[in-house]
């Protein structure tokens, strides 16, 4: 089911803007989907966490764990909770703080020309089938919006950071993804 996107806010998700982003470089056309996996404190899901830290309203003193990200500003275009829920931070025609240093096929610099999903979980977790479900949809609607967008361009973090980053983890089943994508599409 392809869902509505309206000045790059998807219209069925929960909507809450993250002053973590800025202008793509004039030119920069969106052609690559990057997964990633998120819970704060780790392995720890549900909580509000997750969105004060892209917002910048993260207590750092709640959790021990939350000292080491004092100072860091980063965002993504959605989050997927656990039960499925869709939170959209940046609208898509912005630049997301996702990616990091990253590279591909020779580009560096994915946030110039990345959508950033964010999965609530961790690495070695199984993610959710309410999660899979929602990606699955999102995706099929981001690849008819923004055809630069393929099968051959949805990548994890860690394809894009190799080293630097592990996410969504050996946890996220691929094949099982883009089954559902495949017939999603079809």
């Amino acid at each position: 089911m392809v869902q509505a996107i309206d000045n790059g806010w998807l219209l069925n998700a929960r909507r809450l803007e993250s002053p973590n982003c800025d202008e793509r470089p004039s030119g920069a056309e969106i052609s690559l989907l990057v997964l990633h996996g998120i819970s704060l404190p780790p392995r720890q899901y549900g909580g509000d966490y997750i969105e004060q830290l892209f917002c910048n309203c993260l207590n750092h003193d709640v959790h021990p764990y939350f000292a080491g990200l004092v100072g860091v500003q980063v965002s993504a275009h959605l989050l997927i909770r656990r039960d499925g829920e869709l939170v959209q931070f940046v609208p898509f025609g912005r630049r997301a703080w996702h990616a990091g240093v990253s590279c591909f096929e020779g580009c560096e610099g994915c946030n110039d020309f990345s959508i950033g999903i964010e999965l609530e979980g961790c690495d070695d977790e199984a993610y959710q089938p309410a999660q899979y479900s929602q990606l699955v949809e999102v995706v099929a609607s981001l690849m008819e919006a923004y055809p630069g967008i393929t099968p051959a361009r949805i990548v994890g973090h860690s394809d894009i950071a190799p080293g630097r980053k592990t996410d969504p983890g050996p946890a996220f089943d691929w094949d099982c993804f883009r089954q559902q994508l495949a017939g999603g599409l079809s």
